[in-house]
């Protein structure tokens, strides 16, 4: 039998790609060094065997708290009869179009309530920095139930979006969080000083105004692109906001609706103090969802079109940031297969080529991802490891371990 090609000769690679991941007790991988140099890698295995861990690792290389939002104390290695916790690390190596990239975060203090990030080695001066240089957008069976969830799910998922193509719009959420919360603190406490309460309605005002303009200018984008069929053979939808300063912004410019937001903020002291806060804001909107096609709330659609709307969204999304910022994010899609039929989950395999992004796919039954050949290196994921299986066509091939501990 010829010896199995290296992996870096299988094709070229995408301007942004991860070519390597490294753990250091995370998760269930007590240590793991892993390549990934191929546009698209597939991870296969069974239910537990540590797959999605493998994405959510990834997912923790950009700026926010992961594909699937788990506090820090929950990232560390649990061995047998073990709590989870303690130390732990994730490491990747990109390519990037400004030049080779390393990534790392993780906790360097058992008493950290936050993770630190590394920039080639050193300390980023700012998040930003590092979403300037990489991005990923994913899609998981949680966000199935993206339809049924409350208000704060929708904002979050659209503010992974925005952040995504505007790294700035992370620190304007924050901002206006914290005003917020001090401001919602003073009335609590009965502390009405009115020029303390003016100063942090001021603040939320600005910051509202640019977290609102930030979501509706994303959402016009995000129409029109899926207006013009970049989803392909995936239903469009149509995205609204239901927020009072998104409404404000409709009519008047930002300014006119920063003004309108803080005298509400001001008229409205006694009844947020009664009623435990702030109640209009950017923080209280609602991401509306509509089957353009059938004109149909999401909300009321199947199972079936829910996820094929999910799907041409994150593809549309994907496709806006390549545009954006000339490379494209890396793409983590958690059992996509799921809920799809044969005549979509085809549809998508025919997408991933052409969005000219390194895409991580996982899946129980590792043939279903055949058609993706010769471009997919197929890892067998197995508890605390991962074994690769050659190319594409050589999915069939013989197994070599890559470096599971």
């Amino acid at each position: 039998m010829p010896p199995e090609p290296h992996i870096e000769a299988m094709t070229d690679l995408p301007p942004l790609a991860l070519t390597r991941l490294t753990l250091s007790r995370f998760r269930s991988y007590p240590a793991l060094d892993l390549a990934t140099d191929a546009p698209v890698v597939v991870l296969a295995g069974e239910n537990g065997a540590g797959k999605t861990n493998l994405l959510e690792a990834i997912s923790l290389l950009v700026p926010g708290r992961g594909l699937r939002g788990a506090r820090i104390g929950e990232l560390g290695h649990r061995a047998a009869g073990e709590s989870a916790g303690g130390l732990w690390a994730v490491a990747g190596r990109f390519v990037t179009p400004l030049g080779p990239l390393t990534l790392g975060t993780g906790v360097e203090d058992a008493a950290a309530t936050r993770r630190t990030f590394r920039l080639d080695g050193a300390p980023p001066r700012a998040q930003a920095d590092i979403a300037a240089r990489a991005a990923a957008v994913w899609l998981t069976p949680q966000m199935d139930r993206l339809f049924q969830d409350g208000a704060s799910a929708r904002r979050r998922f659209l503010d992974r979006l925005v952040w995504a193509l505007e790294p700035s719009h992370a620190r304007e959420v924050a901002a206006y969080d914290t005003a917020m919360a001090e401001r919602n603190r003073l009335l609590a406490d009965g502390r009405a000083d009115p020029a303390w309460l003016d100063a942090l309605e001021d603040q939320m005002a600005q910051h509202g105004v640019a977290v609102a303009a930030a979501r509706r200018m994303l959402l016009a984008r995000l129409n029109a692109a899926l207006a013009g069929g970049i989803a392909g053979a995936f239903p469009a939808a149509v995205a609204t906001l239901d927020c009072s300063v998104d409404a404000s912004l409709a009519e008047v410019p930002a300014l006119a609706a920063e003004d309108r937001f803080r005298a509400a903020l001001a008229a409205g002291r006694g009844l947020d103090a009664s009623s435990g806060g702030a109640r209009l804001g950017p923080h209280r909107a609602d991401l509306v969802l509509t089957h353009a096609p059938k004109g149909l709330a999401a909300a009321l659609c199947s199972t079936g079109e829910q996820k094929a709307l999910l799907v041409g969204i994150v593809l549309a999304h994907a496709a806006l940031i390549t545009a954006s910022r000339g490379a494209a994010p890396l793409l983590l899609l958690d059992e996509v297969a799921a809920h799809l039929d044969n005549a979509r989950r085809e549809a998508l395999f025919a997408a991933l080529p052409g969005l000219g992004a390194q895409v991580f796919l996982t899946g129980t039954e590792a043939e279903i991802f055949a058609p993706l050949s010769p471009a997919a290196l197929l890892l067998t994921v197995r508890p605390g490891e991962a074994v690769a299986r050659g190319a594409g066509a050589r999915f069939g091939a013989a197994q070599r371990r890559v470096s599971g501990v």
